[in-house]
Formats: structure tokens, C-alpha cells, sequence
């Protein structure tokens, strides 16, 4: 009986992601970090939910809905807008712990960066608000008169917001834009196909789905010869010629960090937003030079890491 009363009252963590769980497979190493460093170690004295959508985003809702009728104690809500939206669209009860690139006040999650004021908080990467730099990089590698496609999910919930930003990004630079959409394993090579025929260069905007699926992207801007620049350095380590973004090791650990205040007894209302501040820009030069591409010292100066 006192085993049970014991395992009734360690808490439970649901952990949803719109990706998957090998990929992520760091990622949650990170947060289990947070969760420990507040704490709470997997397996001892905190259980951990998973939940994976596995870039079905569709899916999303129902594996919320399931950690809700589980009746868990926070739910981690990762890998993308459309989880967090899940999650607050879900209980307005259960503390929520986000993590995503997107503006949670537009979003609907938080009343303010500062006093979030529900049951929501977490951490931003900030993800959307770099595309104009990552644009910036691409034009001083291939020049400001060469047409960048861009390759954007269309069923991510941000999708319409990083496509308006990145259009508004390129009027300014007075660089032309073309859009192209891929929502599956399937039609990943026709939207590389459509890019190649348009421009000469890409920037994959942030998703779950272009993440888990980071090898097949990197193999296929070699395979259609597009220099690309992605969002996190992971894609630079797997053979990617440039990325810049967040660190997603510290916003995870920090995302863990934050369910521990709130096992803890911290209300998310009064948890202010955490906004990353550390960024990389990392630059591949092995694929640089498998792509005949001299890269000017302007950009190596810039760069944080560089990969031979």
C-alpha cells in the first residue's frame, strides 16, 4: 500500500511533440537535463508521458486530449506551434510548458511575454523573427540579384506567419522570393524540383517535419545543387552548408527547467516567457566546396562554428 501511495503521488510529465522520437532524441535528452537540474529525475521521482505526432500534425489534438484524460500534472508541449496550440485548445487547467519559434501573444497562449496570465508559459526561440538574417547570409553567399526560393510546410500553424515575414523580409532586401510547399516525405523532391527551376539558392523555414526529416533535405539541396540555410545547427553537423538559429539544446533544457518550477508549485501565469538569446551560425565548408561555392571572409567572420 505504501508503494502505491507512493507511485499515486510522483507527478507526471506529458511530453507531445510534432516530431519524432529518434530525431529528437537530443533534444529530449536536454529536457530531461532541465527536469533534473530542478529536481525531478526520469524514473525516480518524476514519470514522463510521450506523445508523438511524428509531423502528422493532425494528430496533435488526440494525443493532447490523451494526456488530459491521464490527468497529468504539466504538459510539455514541443516540436512546433501546432502542439502548444493543441495543448491550450485542450485544458485551460493543466499547466502548459511551450516551446516553439512563433509569437505565443499573437498565438493566443499568453497574455504578455512578462505576465503570461493563464496556464501557459514557456520558452520562444524566436525562430521566425531570423529569417531576414538568414536571407541576409544567403545573399552574401550566392549575391543579392540571385532568386531564393523558400521551402515552407503549409500545415504547420506558422506557416502563414513566416511566409508573410519572410515576404516582407525579401521586399526590403529587394530580394525575389519564391514559395514552395512540401507536407510529406512524398512531395519533398518535387517542391526541390520546383525551387531549382525558380532559384538558385533556399532557405527552409522552421518546421518539426523538415527537422526529423534532416538527412533527406540535406541529401536532396546537394541532389538539385541549391546552397540552403536551415534554422538549427544540427542540420550544419549532418552535411547542411549553413544554419542559424537558436540553440535548441538550451531552450530545451530550459523548457525543462520550467516544468520543474511548476511541479514545484510555480503558477505559468506568473512565469514569464523565457526568449533565447544565444544564437549560431554555423557554416559547412566541405559542402560548400562540394557545391563549386567560394565562401566570401565576411561571412566566415560572422560565423560561430565552422565545419571543415
Amino acid at each position: 500500500m505504501a508503494a502505491r501511495a507512493q507511485q499515486a503521488a510522483t507527478p507526471v510529465v506529458g511530453f507531445v511533440s510534432g516530431g519524432s522520437p529518434a530525431p529528437f532524441a537530443r533534444n529530449v535528452a536536454a529536457f530531461r537535463q532541465g527536469l533534473k537540474d530542478a529536481g525531478y529525475t526520469e524514473g525516480r521521482n518524476v514519470v514522463i508521458e510521450y506523445r508523438w505526432a511524428e509531423g502528422r500534425y493532425g494528430d496533435l489534438p488526440r494525443l493532447v486530449d490523451d494526456l488530459v484524460r491521464r490527468e497529468v500534472n504539466v504538459i510539455a508541449a514541443t516540436g512546433g506551434t501546432s502542439s502548444a496550440t493543441a495543448a491550450k485548445a485542450a485544458t485551460q487547467s493543466i499547466p502548459i510548458v511551450f516551446l516553439f519559434g512563433g509569437d505565443p501573444v499573437q498565438m493566443g497562449l499568453v497574455a504578455s511575454l512578462g505576465r503570461p496570465g493563464g496556464n501557459a508559459t514557456g520558452v520562444n526561440m524566436l525562430t521566425g523573427t531570423l529569417n531576414a538574417k538568414r536571407l541576409d547570409f544567403l545573399r552574401d553567399l550566392v549575391g543579392p540579384t540571385t532568386p531564393v526560393a523558400v521551402l515552407l510546410n503549409p500545415e504547420n500553424r506558422s506557416a502563414v506567419t513566416q511566409s508573410a515575414a519572410i515576404a516582407e523580409a525579401a521586399r526590403i532586401l529587394g530580394q525575389q522570393a519564391h514559395f514552395v510547399h512540401a507536407r510529406s516525405e512524398a512531395e519533398l523532391e518535387g517542391a526541390f524540383r520546383a525551387a531549382r527551376e525558380k532559384a538558385g539558392a533556399l532557405l527552409v523555414a522552421a518546421d518539426p517535419f523538415f527537422f526529423d526529416r534532416r538527412e533527406q533535405v540535406i541529401t536532396l539541396a546537394a541532389q538539385f545543387a541549391l546552397p540552403a540555410i536551415y534554422e538549427q545547427r544540427e542540420f550544419s553537423v549532418a552535411g547542411g552548408l549553413m544554419s542559424y538559429g537558436a540553440s535548441i539544446a538550451d531552450a530545451y533544457r530550459q523548457a525543462g527547467l520550467y516544468v520543474g518550477r511548476v511541479l514545484k508549485g510555480e503558477k505559468p501565469a506568473e512565469i514569464p516567457v523565457d526568449q533565447s538569446t544565444r544564437f549560431e551560425f554555423v557554416l559547412n565548408l566541405s559542402t560548400a566546396k562540394a557545391l563549386g561555392l567560394t565562401v566570401p571572409d565576411s561571412l566566415l567572420f560572422q560565423a560561430d562554428e565552422v565545419i571543415e
